[in-house]
């Protein structure tokens, strides 16, 4: 079995598979992913499998091209760069099939100190200037920023980070390929030549849906040791975020906000219920562990 099939066997997994799927994941850990792909192909793996195959007779040539051309990386678990410290604390929760990246950092280097930053996309000047000061704060101690860079919050952090000259990692509910929101596509050229990744476990072309959103909040906690909740209201995707860190083991922390303000409801609630400790200073989030 060459490295070539065993891409080939994670590029189909990543299309004809939407994630999570932890029966997938432990069927191909297993029986490894050529084999297990061709059991799928054939419909003889377990039935617990092939419900989590929605798109079972995917193609794959376009992004074979893709990875040849250089337009995008794809990093798999055989892969000496993969994260596994980080990334198998999700076992059960639908570890990665494999990711796509855009940059040429290692993504285990990357993730090794860090710290994922998240809040409202609807954030004050408030909220928007804590996520920068944190982010440049932490670039500057060492730490490498993780967000998923949509808009208030989560660009603020990786604007701060950018600022700092540090690196940063994207992690999209899409394709790599895609810019979402469409307006930041130089920033995410930024971030690339800054020496960071944006990164996803969607093929190229795959578009963000609000299940893609929910299940790319596992990836958000499980790449870093700390998740720091900036300015987040109490419907505000950010809190699943805190609550699967929290499930993984994960320190979480919350920059308390205004009581009377509707965009700081939830992260005042995780602060007020112990599911997350206050952090009003840089100095307060504790990250330093050496898991790859």
């Amino acid at each position: 079995m060459s490295l070539n099939d065993v891409l080939c066997a994670r590029l189909f997994l990543t299309r004809a598979v939407e994630p999570p799927a932890p029966a997938v994941h432990h069927f191909v850990a297993v029986h490894g992913p050529v084999d297990a792909v061709a059991r799928i192909r054939h419909g003889t793996a377990p039935a617990a499998v092939l419900s989590e195959v929605t798109r079972p007779g995917a193609e794959i040539e376009g992004d074979l091209r893709a990875v040849d051309n250089g337009t995008v990386r794809l990093l798999v678990p055989e892969d000496d760069d993969w994260p596994l410290g980080r990334l198998s604390t999700l076992v059960g929760h639908g570890i990665p099939l494999a990711l796509w990246l855009r940059g040429k950092a290692s993504l285990a280097e990357l993730t090794d100190t860090a710290v994922t930053i998240t809040g409202s996309r609807a954030s004050s000047a408030y909220g928007n200037t804590i996520a920068a000061h944190f982010s440049g704060g932490l670039v500057d101690a060492g730490a490498t920023v993780v967000s998923g860079g949509g808009l208030g919050v989560d660009e603020s952090a990786h604007c701060g980070a950018l600022a700092a000259d540090g690196r940063t990692v994207v992690v999209l509910p899409s394709g790599v390929d895609r810019t979402y929101p469409h307006q930041r596509a130089q920033r995410y050229d930024r971030v690339v030549d800054q020496g960071g990744l944006v990164i996803s476990e969607y093929p190229i072309g795959v578009v963000p849906t609000r299940t893609r959103f929910h299940a790319r909040c596992r990836l958000l906690a499980a790449l870093t040791a700390a998740t720091v909740i900036v300015e987040a209201g109490r419907r505000s995707g950010a809190l699943a975020v805190a609550g699967a860190a929290k499930e993984l083991g994960k320190r979480v922390y919350g920059v308390p906000g205004p009581i009377h303000s509707a965009g700081s409801t939830g992260v005042n609630e995780l602060l007020r219920v112990g599911a997350a400790t206050v952090a009003t200073a840089v100095e307060h989030v504790h990250y330093q562990e050496g898991l790859r």
